[in-house]
């Protein structure tokens, strides 16, 4: 397709070489041990990064799986030369202090490989502990000072805290010589903005074109200006047409509600629920669908061109396979 080309070359133009395309490691859909050689298969493939979700239950039985992402991470980093990061939300099922402990220790042992984003999580995950589940102004000033926590222990203070989060007399004694990079974790104008004056960088997921530029013109507005961009984009790649709608609708149509419904969604059958009157026509808006490598070239050159610099690249269906040989042999170089 000519199209694709001239959109490959033009992000090509404005610096794509620069780029880090990733993969997107999905511990809802496969049990760790197959997530592992996905993720050696990636990086033989020609990905240049890796990322992981960080979740205690899938969105859907469909996906039927949800292994213990720190455990993971070490295992995947250990057996991969790849850098790793990781989207989590401290403050209810992981106290800040163990967020800053667990991240510490994989940045000592794996230099300048790991970074952590940070969010205000969703009850699926976080109501398991049997607290409160407040609203997004509570959470976004929760995360606020368990962010502040994580830092000062990085920086090797003794910390007490006594306010949403409790933290007494906490010292990390292991530390790495440069601490991770905290990218701010937003799905809406207003978080971006939120998360612009603190995070290292914003990472955000696929949407369309005029939707993710105002999410950038937030952060940037709220003190991101400069910082990097990272975006997971979902897509649904396959053989044929028919098949990547096909696994694109049995395997993510439950996520794919607005912030304002999944984050306090508490069930995966809740979300079937949701989802029951969801059609594969709906799906376009919140995925990549095609089988056209050519076409996912373009929607990258895209990004690329509103300069998100880190992509990670999340095949929702279950077949990891196809999809890490067709990008390796055919995408990944139009940007290497």
């Amino acid at each position: 397709m000519q199209v694709a080309v001239q959109s490959v070359e033009s992000a090509l133009r404005v610096g794509a070489r620069m780029a880090t395309i990733g993969y997107h490691a999905s511990h809802e859909q496969f049990p760790p041990s197959e997530l592992l050689r996905c993720v050696q298969a990636a990086e033989t493939a020609g990905f240049g990064a890796a990322m992981c979700s960080d979740h205690f239950a899938p969105w859907s039985a469909a996906q039927g799986h949800s292994g213990f992402a720190w455990s993971w991470l070490g295992a995947a980093m250990q057996a991969t030369a790849l850098p790793f990061g990781v989207v989590n939300a401290p403050g209810v099922r992981y106290h800040p202090a163990i967020i800053a402990q667990a991240t510490a220790t994989l940045a000592e042992m794996f230099p300048g490989r790991f970074w952590i984003a940070l969010g205000t999580g969703q009850a699926l995950n976080e109501q398991i502990t049997g607290e409160q589940w407040p609203p997004k102004p509570e959470r976004n000033a929760r995360l606020r000072e368990c962010v502040e926590v994580i830092r000062a222990l990085w920086a090797g203070e003794t910390v007490t805290h006594r306010g949403r989060i409790t933290v007494e007399e906490a010292t990390l004694w292991t530390r790495p010589e440069t601490p991770p990079p905290i990218v701010g974790a937003a799905l809406s104008e207003a978080t971006a903005e939120f998360v612009g004056g603190w995070a290292d960088a914003l990472i955000t997921i696929n949407a369309p074109r005029e939707r993710l530029l105002k999410i950038v013109e937030a952060f940037r507005r709220g003190g991101g200006e400069g910082k990097p961009l990272y975006l997971q984009a979902h897509v649904s790649y396959a053989g044929s047409a028919p098949e990547a709608l096909a696994n694109a609708f049995d395997q993510w149509r439950t996520p794919i509600f607005a912030g304002e419904v999944n984050e306090h969604l508490r069930t995966p059958a809740q979300f079937a629920a949701a989802a029951r009157f969801v059609r594969p026509d709906d799906l376009a808006e919140h995925m990549r669908i095609s089988a056209d490598v050519n076409q996912h070239a373009v929607w990258i050159a895209e990004d690329l061109e509103l300069g998100f610099s880190h992509l990670y690249l999340h095949n929702v269906g279950r077949n990891q396979s196809e999809f890490i040989a067709a990008f390796g042999e055919r995408v990944l170089p139009q940007f290497g």
